[in-house]
Order: C-alpha cells, then structure tokens, then sequence
C-alpha cells in the first residue's frame, strides 16, 4: 500500500462507513441477517438493490456511492436500517480506497456529527484520550467519548501523536506528511467524536482548563469511572467466565504460607451476644482512633476480632457453579472472597513482634517476616498515613487476589474489590467499636513497598486498603473522623 503523501489524485471522501470487524451477514430467503460481537440484527423483505448495498459494507464505501444505485424508497429503507444498525457501524476516513482511521461505538446509542475546526484554530488531544493498542491496533480513546478511533495507517497515528502538543491544522498536516484537506477531515471526525478539543476564539484556553467539573476529574479516576459501569464501553461486562476452560480459576482459599503457626483463641458466641452493645449504639459511637492505649491489645482480643470480621464460615462446591465458594462474615461478590489479611504486629500481649499472614480457614496467625526493619516500614508507613497522631498496635494491610474476582468478572473487576474493601471496613469498624478497641482505616498505601516486604508479586495480589488497630485509650476524643 502506498502511503497517502505518494498518491498524485487525492479524493476526499465523507459520511463513508462499514461494517465492523467481525460483522457477517446470512442471508436466506426474505431473512438478512448481520451478527457480530455486538449484537445482531434480522431485516425481513428485503429487496436486491438493499441485499447488494448491505453486502458492499464489508468495505469502507460513502453514502453517495451506496444510494447511487438504489430507489427513492429503498434509499429511505437503508436510511432507516443504518439507523438501526449503528452500534455494528464504523465510519470511516478515506483517500483512494486507503483506509486512515474508522471511529466504531463504545455506547449502544451513540452518535456524533464530525466538527471542522474553523480556521486558525488551536487544537490538542483532550487529556482524558489516550491511545493504546488493542486487537494489534492503535487506539484512540477517551471516557469523555462515546467511541473510539481506529488508526491503522501510520499517517493518522501521526496526526494523534502531533496532538500531544497544542497545534493548528497547518502544524499537524506538515507533521504527518498529509494533505491539509486530509487532515481537516480526520479532526473533523475526532472533535466530533469528543478525543480531540479545540481552543475557545475568545480566550485561546480549553474546555478542560475552565470547565470546573473536568478540572476536578483526575485521568484516571474519570477512566476508571467510565470502564467500570456500563454506558460508556463495549467490552465484556459483569460476570462472563471469559476463562473458563482456559485459565484454571483461583483457589477459594488461599495456600497458606510456610512459617511457625500461632493458634488464635476463639471467642464464644454467648458470651459475644451478653456483652454487645446494639447495633445502633455501635454505629452512633463508631469513631476513628489514632492513637492506642498505653497498655496493649491482647491476644484473645485480637482473635475474636479476626474471627468475627474474616474467617471463613463455610466451603463449598455449588451445583452448576464453576468454581469453589466460601461464606464471610462480610458480604462479597460471586462468594470468590478475594481478600486477604497480613498483620504487622508491633504490641500484641501474647505475640511477638513480626509480620502475619492470617488464615482465615484454620483461624490462625503464620509468621512470615520476622524482619524488624520491614515491620517497621509497614507501622510508619500506616502511622504517616494518620498524620503521625499515633504508633499503631497493628497495622493490617488488606490484598487482593484479582484473578479470584477477574477469572469471572470483566469490567468491573477491580471495582468490585474497592467495594469490598469498604464493606470490610465498615465490619472491622463495628466489630472493633463493639469489642472497645481503636479502629482507623487508612486512605492509602504503598502497595510496591508492602509487596515486597510480603512477598507479593504485584499483578497476582497486591494492597488494596490498609487499616489500624489498637487498644483504646480512655477517655479518646469522639471527634477523630
């Protein structure tokens, strides 16, 4: 293919579409049926002219070039079905049969009208775009769009890499080696699409530099917002097993770690239920604590506090189901309880210094770094995180296992691991404030130094919330949130 700079003749050519990748059409008798990994259609009583014209959208071809040989009433027909048939559609940029971007729908209803930038006008990617490549192509997108940007010619990926810095039309066709039309063309399609933004002619600055909302909005926390709902992407979504037979799934247990084992106490359950308060009083007087009593937290504290927040209560095999489940004393999605506990344990009457991994089947504590110094890095790390209002008695660091959660769900994966992680809070908090202890949970952690210190690796398991536990000072003031 020769690149569109060598090509003498160029045609400009707009409102081309086709079919996306993978999209195949059957048709028998008076059925044409178009299925693709974005749904299916069936259209019924179509004539020649609309099978042939439907047929030739395998490639990228206009409107015009379409209608050319179709009836007034067969072009309203195809105007109808295209509507239709969107979220299958790409359109297309294109320079003599050379295909140089397509835009294809993330969003069921999505549509844009492509957006020539007026002349002198200053243009950059909106900061939330980002390109990567996905099915070995390079992608444009944003979670501010309702599509994303196919580019499989060199030339448009050289527009979007030119984007990177504030340009004009003029800066960009010279840095792509394309015709000025070309390239008015292309962003055309791109500020239509919202992956690209132009410059306000009163005041040279951006929508996202004066809109307050946006300003407001980190990259990837609108990203993370816009893939992990649905709305806004294509993708798998929810609980699809996409690894079934492929990828064996995660244990419902964890292995646990070699090391020497602490056996925790157990606590009774009557003597639990004489001595709880109700739950609205636990909930009125939950508070975080920073700073921890002069005596410590003790051993049969500690137990009954990870028996009635963590242990697993039950194991099974559902019928029907796909992989092992477990019962917690918190809830969590598709029973995969994904979350683990490691303990660094600075004063605990009863345990030695050290860092823990807590086994949740056998109720017990299994020492895994008696290192003083990473034990150390753990507690300041937590304290730090209190603004150094105290030295914590324990600091848990609270992991994830994400093929646990991501070998059945895809989207939503990682968020449903931060929901749990909220939902483990709340229980730690009341199970502490009910037992008198000094809870606080903490806003963030150094998952890198964490996973090293517990042996980690990063993309298998890795810290997802830290929390604080201690002895109660008495009186503590009500007012730390």
């Amino acid at each position: 293919m020769n690149p569109p700079t060598a090509i003498a003749d160029i045609t400009m050519i707009d409102n081309v579409m086709r079919l996306r990748t993978g999209v195949e059409i059957e048709h028998d008798a008076d059925l044409l049926t178009l299925t693709g990994a974005h749904g299916s259609f069936t259209l019924r009583n179509m004539s020649d002219g609309l099978v042939s014209a439907m047929r030739r959208l395998h490639r990228a071809v206009p409107l015009s070039e379409l209608n050319s040989s179709l009836t007034d009433h067969e072009r309203h027909q195809l105007q109808r079905i295209l509507a239709r048939l969107n979220k299958l559609l790409a359109r297309c940029v294109v320079i003599d049969d050379t295909e140089l971007m397509s835009l294809e729908p993330t969003a069921p209803d999505a549509t844009y009208h492509p957006s020539p930038p007026r002349p002198g006008a200053r243009l950059r990617l909106s900061k939330f775009s980002f390109a990567r490549s996905r099915d070995d192509l390079l992608v444009l997108e944003s979670p501010l769009a309702h599509h994303r940007a196919l580019l499989p010619h060199p030339a448009a990926g050289a527009v979007v890499a030119a984007l990177g810095t504030t340009s004009g039309a003029i800066e960009l066709a010279d840095a792509a080696g394309l015709p000025l039309p070309v390239v008015h063309n292309l962003l055309a399609h791109l500020i239509g699409a919202n992956l690209v933004e132009v410059d306000d002619p009163e005041s040279g600055r951006f929508a996202s530099e004066t809109d307050n909302a946006l300003r407001q909005w980190d990259f990837h926390d609108l990203l993370f917002h816009s893939r992990s709902r649905s709305g806004r992407t294509d993708d798998p979504h929810g609980g699809v097993f996409s690894y079934l037979g492929d990828i064996p799934p995660h244990p419902a247990i964890k292995p646990p770690p070699n090391g020497p084992a602490v056996q925790l106490p157990r606590p009774s359950w009557r003597d639990i239920a004489d001595r709880d308060p109700q739950l609205s009083t636990v909930m009125e007087q939950r508070v975080s604590i920073r700073e921890h009593a002069t005596l410590p937290i003790d051993l049969d504290q500690l137990g009954e506090f990870l028996y009635r927040v963590a242990r697993v209560r039950t194991r099974s095999w559902p019928d029907g189901a796909h992989y092992e489940t477990t019962t917690r004393p918190y809830p969590g999605g598709g029973a995969a309880y994904e979350l683990e506990f490691y303990l660094a344990v600075h004063r605990c009457d009863g345990l030695r210094q050290g860092i823990y991994y807590y086994d949740p089947l056998e109720h017990r504590l299994i020492l895994i770094n008696d290192n003083e110094s990473d034990c150390r890095t753990i507690l300041d790390d937590a304290s730090a995180a209190t603004a150094f209002q105290g030295n914590p008695d324990i600091a848990i660091t609270i992991t994830s296992r994400f093929g646990r959660l991501s070998w059945k769900y895809r989207g939503i994966a990682y968020a449903l691991t931060l929901r749990h992680v909220g939902v483990l809070y709340q229980s730690m908090y009341l199970v502490a404030t009910a037992m008198g202890l000094a809870p606080c949970a903490i806003g963030s952690g150094n998952s890198d130094a964490a996973g090293r210190i517990l042996r980690l690796n990063y993309t298998e398991e890795s810290p997802v919330g830290e929390f604080v536990l201690g002895s109660r000072p008495h009186p503590h003031a009500p007012d730390t949130d």
